[in-house]
């Protein structure tokens, strides 16, 4: 097997076994490669310290010169080479107390976490095999190298990332290294939310974002997004919905693109709705109000996870309002772009669209024609170059005071009453229109 490598990947294992040192590329990288897929990062291994690499480059960078990680700079580029390694022990649960530097490739591949990422690669050798990653590979199979317990003891983290990997490559986790997780599962209290958030948004960018249901039946979701568990097993006994929360939640994170903010609404969407759900005399489910608990969830989780403002903003702004239904007039959907957002409006449309496909098939063609027809109006209204937000008005608050009006509540508020008198009716957004109404606005 030959794995065609980046010029200035070449360059570094070269110049390294040139000194008499080994290098080979490893990890991710060459699980990649013989994926077929196309690497994003190039790590190197080598068996020279990280002082004996700094003297064959001329330009490195200390990354984690403690764990001999060392970053080789070619032009603007910039790629990890790591020393051989045997890891101390495990205080915290996350990283190793003290790291051995070995001239032993094998000891250094023994402490990765999967078999499929224990691989090394360089053109001299070809493919570095000792656990199995090939075999697992063409297997399809997610197994720890080694012990799966105490794979998981040494690092907490690779409980989610197991989990990852599975939904990235649709490969079931191996029977050992499940049960491992299961035992272990409660150790992720231990992972700041900042690494969870990095797995889980993996995860659900994944091809099989579903498989998050993995994680609740492995005990993940029970100690990382106990709010996931609080859906399972809840009936929705509605004409609407064939499945109950959590199954629905699946088929329509199936139904969306794999965009971050379009993910995590989805996830969110329904959770409010285990705390809101009644039962009427005739048996049937009724969930009102379940949007805006369900953006309080989406809002405390991904403070928790320590999300930046904007996606909290989008995302807790589509979770609300997930569920707004109304006719496909251009009326109704200039109002929905000014509550929405311009911005966030074909997101909801998606939103709407992967939400009705995962319900029953009771006035899904009729919901499904709403939709189509609300982006539709929606793409004319941008073509009009229609208002719908005040920026778009054709008076400022400047206009109004030239016409007598004083800054402050009362300026406001006519601004936002001029713009729903124009949102009605488009043709009314004309300064003279507008100017003339405040006019007699202010004589009354």
């Amino acid at each position: 097997m030959k794995i065609p490598l980046p010029a200035k990947v070449s360059m570094i294992l070269e110049n390294l076994i040139l000194h008499g040192y080994e290098a080979y590329i490893v990890g991710g990288c060459v699980r990649d490669s013989i994926l077929g897929r196309v690497p994003q990062d190039w790590d190197i291994t080598t068996s020279a310290t990280p002082q004996e690499v700094k003297r064959l480059f001329s330009r490195t960078v200390d990354t984690g010169i403690e764990h001999g990680t060392v970053t080789v700079m070619l032009g603007k580029e910039g790629f990890e080479v790591t020393t051989y390694r045997v890891d101390g022990e495990y205080e915290d649960g996350r990283h190793p107390k003290e790291v051995t530097f070995t001239r032993s490739l094998t000891e250094d591949l023994k402490r990765r976490d999967f078999t499929i990422n224990a691989m090394a690669y360089n053109d001299t050798d070809r493919l570095v095999d000792p656990f199995g990653g090939m075999k697992d590979l063409n297997g399809h199979l997610i197994r720890c190298v080694g012990d799966p317990m105490e794979r998981f003891s040494e690092d907490a983290l690779r409980i989610l990332r197991a989990v990852r990997f599975s939904a990235q490559l649709a490969f079931p986790i191996e029977d050992k290294t499940a049960a491992a997780i299961r035992v272990l599962a409660p150790t992720l209290n231990k992972i700041s939310a900042e690494r969870i958030r990095v797995e889980l948004t993996k995860l659900l960018m994944s091809d099989h974002p579903e498989l998050i249901n993995d994680a609740c039946e492995l005990g993940i979701t029970k100690v990382i997004l106990p709010e996931w568990d609080a859906m399972v097993g809840v009936h929705q006994n509605i004409r609407h919905h064939i499945f109950d929360v959590d199954r629905h939640t699946l088929q329509a994170l199936k139904n969306i693109r794999a965009d971050k903010v379009l993910r995590f609404t989805i996830l969110f969407h329904d959770m409010g709705k285990p705390s809101m759900k009644t039962t009427d005399e005739k048996g049937v489910d009724h969930f009102e109000g379940h949007a805006l608990v369900s953006e309080e969830i989406a809002r405390k989780v991904l403070r928790r996870l320590k999300f930046d403002n904007e996606t909290v903003r989008q995302v807790t702004r589509l979770v609300c309002y997930h569920d707004y239904r109304a006719a496909a007039t251009p009326r109704n959907v200039r109002r929905a772009m000014n509550r929405i957002g311009v911005d966030l409006f074909p997101l909801y449309l998606e939103v709407r669209m992967a939400d009705v496909k995962a319900q029953s098939n009771y006035q899904r063609s009729k919901k499904i024609q709403n939709i189509l027809d609300m982006q539709e109006i929606y793409q004319q209204i941008l073509k009009d170059k229609e208002c719908v937000t005040l920026k778009d008005l054709a008076v400022t608050g400047r206009d109004l005071m030239e016409l007598g009006m004083e800054p402050g509540k009362e300026l406001g508020d006519t601004l936002n009453e001029l713009l729903e008198k124009v949102i009605d009716a488009p043709e009314r957004n004309t300064k003279e229109y507008l100017c003339k109404y405040v006019r007699k606005k202010l004589k009354k």
